[in-house]
């Protein structure tokens, strides 16, 4: 339910809920299914579900695993860094998560315009809720999310509320919410580890930190376009060529909905740059 470096909290098959001790160099992620006697952990299993990034400096990072859903939440304040939204679309394809969007703040001003925005681009991908932690407005639409036992986890920059969702649904959580910073607009990493909780309604999320970064792990540039948002009706003309990489090849459909005003040009460049990103890593020699 959360790790804390030399030892884990567990929840164990009878409801019950302790902390065990961590084997050096034993990988273990919240969410992971364990084997655990007494006060030690033997054995963790085999997950699925499992979400990994890639930050700014090509480090894998895993993130929570056992997943069945991933929540990507913006707000007006702070803004979210062009591309996080199709970054975090292409990681729950290629992990098999079904998405959900959620623009939090639905008190501030601009919030409802970013909503009409992202449900303009993303609606036909993933459901956009509109939802307010203040007020509780919208968040019937989360839980219905998480509605049969589903586990999911939110992902999203610092200050955006991933924490003030959780304390809206789980009133008696009380994590720690930190303040926009007014120099910088961006927000205060609080959140300092993965944590696990239960809803009373059904269903489980788990609380991450915040990150600006967020390079999808399990996809490769060559797999990148059938995972992208909004390129699906386009690839289903068929390009000329089978390893089309839709940059700048004849015959390219992906390429002639963009000049035909059906991808935006913003899409098509936040493919581009991810594809890049992607070709980047591939190629860099690998640490022995």
């Amino acid at each position: 339910m959360a790790h804390y470096g030399v030892a884990v909290a567990v929840r164990f098959a009878d409801g019950g809920r302790g902390r065990v001790r961590v084997p050096r160099k034993t990988s273990v992620l919240v969410g992971d299914r364990v084997v655990a006697e007494g006060e030690t952990l033997l054995r963790v299993e085999t997950a699925r579900g499992v979400l990994r990034r890639r930050d700014s400096h090509g480090r894998v990072r895993s993130v929570a695993a056992n997943l069945d859903a991933l929540g990507i939440v913006l707000a007006p304040r702070p803004e979210s860094p062009l591309g996080f939204v199709e970054r975090g679309l292409v990681a729950a394809r290629a992990s098999g998560l079904e998405p959900l969007i959620v623009v939090n703040k639905a008190d501030l001003d601009g919030a409802v315009e970013l909503h009409e925005t992202v449900k303009q681009g993303y609606g036909g991908t993933a459901p956009v809720l509109l939802v307010s932690a203040s007020s509780g407005s919208g968040l019937a639409g989360v839980r219905s999310w998480l509605e049969a036992g589903r586990r999911g986890v939110f992902v999203g920059t610092s200050g955006v509320g991933k924490s003030s969702l959780l304390n809206a649904l789980l009133p008696d959580l009380e994590l720690a919410v930190g303040a926009i910073n007014d120099a910088s607009g961006l927000g205060r990493h609080i959140t300092s580890t993965a944590t696990l909780h239960a809803l009373a309604g059904g269903g489980e999320l788990i609380d991450t930190p915040g990150f600006r970064d967020f390079g999808p792990v399990e996809v490769t540039a060559r797999e990148l376009a059938a995972f992208f948002p909004g390129f699906e009706e386009s690839l289903g003309r068929g390009c000329h060529f089978r390893d089309c990489l839709h940059r700048q090849e004849p015959g390219c459909r992906v390429l002639a909905a963009v000049e035909a005003g059906e991808i935006s040009v913003h899409r098509h460049g936040g493919y581009l740059a991810l594809l890049s990103e992607l070709e980047g890593v591939e190629s860099a020699p690998r640490r022995k």
